[in-house]
């Protein structure tokens, strides 16, 4: 839906309309009569004073804010039931695009934990993704910080406003990270952390990756929200083992012991997506990924180029004449994308060739 930003904003601010209602004016391809209502109401509730105070303090701090109808908002968020409304970024905005695998765990991390995070993370951008994270402590910092150590990619992602980083240890982190990544909420400039906040950060985790690695977390961890939170959104879900008596890894096995992917090395994530991404992300390298095959393996035309309409086709659509999942779909658009086969404009993708 090509909306003003004034309305996505109000619609955000609103009380009582809510990510769900979001999803639904998100992906309609016209105007109707609730989602005009819903729209009318926010409106009308979000005076303009307010508005233009949340666009003004963005310009003043140089925070970007991206709303669906902008082209650099995430595609991958399209497809979660309940994405926001508004994101604001600092740092490279590009890289929201970018192919993500997040990893999350522990606050309170062993020793062993955070070694591994790291070791996994550098890993995954040395493959060429983005590692995706909260920024945290433990786990996610450890994870952040082996990524930008390797020269690589790196996203956090917060249950604060991106201006009030939280824990404030974490500011030159948070800093760096700007630099070689981005950092994004869905909450206000100068907005404090709260509890009910992470729970919302840990889908737009989930939403932002191709899939979930967890790293020591106990049977009440948060990180298992974000797990489960990215198998309904269709993500691949992947635990790393520890000791069997280890209490801070009991999480982790229950997630095998569900069917996920039990995590030995950087290869069982490629193992479990797409052949074609896998192999433009080792040709490209971590800097800067390209895809090298819109054409299937035999060199003809991707099938899936002949599911588009002439002026473009939403992605439920492309979704349902595919037969793909989710996850799948989404890596064979990337790929797509940067092969400059075909562009996104507003929520439609567009052949181009």
């Amino acid at each position: 839906m090509d909306l003003p930003v004034e309305d996505w904003i109000a619609l955000a601010l609103a009380e009582g309309v809510g990510p769900m209602r979001w999803g639904h004016v998100l992906r309609a391809e016209a105007m109707t009569g609730p989602i005009r209502a819903w729209i009318d109401s926010a409106r009308a509730s979000v005076s303009d004073a307010r508005i233009r105070s949340v666009l003004s303090t963005c310009a003043q701090r140089d925070i970007l804010l991206l709303t669906p109808g902008d082209d650099r908002y995430p595609a991958v968020l399209t497809m979660i039931p309940d994405p926001p409304a508004l994101l604001f970024v600092r740092g490279d905005a590009d890289v929201l695009g970018w192919p993500q695998i997040a990893v999350v765990g522990a606050r309170r991390a062993s020793r062993r934990g955070l070694a591994d995070a790291a070791w996994i993370a550098g890993e995954l951008a040395a493959a060429g993704f983005v590692v995706t994270s909260g920024l945290a402590l433990g786990i996610d910092g450890a994870v952040h910080e082996a990524v930008l150590a390797g020269g690589g990619r790196t996203v956090g992602v917060l249950g604060s406003g991106v201006d009030r980083i939280h824990p404030r240890r974490h500011e030159d982190l948070a800093r760096r990270m700007c630099s070689d990544g981005a950092l994004v909420s869905e909450f206000l400039p100068a907005t404090a952390p709260a509890p009910h906040h992470f729970p919302r950060r840990n889908r737009i985790i989930a939403g932002l990756a191709l899939g979930v690695v967890v790293v020591e977390a106990s049977e009440r961890s948060g990180s298992l929200i974000t797990a489960r939170l990215a198998a309904e959104q269709g993500r691949e879900v992947f635990a790393l083992p520890t000791t069997a008596r280890d209490p801070g890894g009991a999480g982790c096995h229950r997630l095998i012991r569900d069917g996920a992917r039990l995590l030995t090395s950087v290869a069982d994530v490629l193992e479990e997506l797409p052949a074609q991404l896998t192999a433009s992300l080792a040709a490209s390298g971590p800097a800067a990924p390209r895809a090298e095959a819109a054409a299937s393996q035999d060199g003809t035309e991707d099938p899936l180029l002949g599911l588009f309409d002439a002026d473009g086709t939403v992605f439920d659509a492309l979704l349902q004449r595919s037969g793909l999942d989710a996850a799948t779909l989404n890596a064979r658009l990337f790929e797509l994308e940067l092969d400059g086969r075909i562009t996104r404009e507003r929520q439609r993708w567009i052949r181009l060739q």
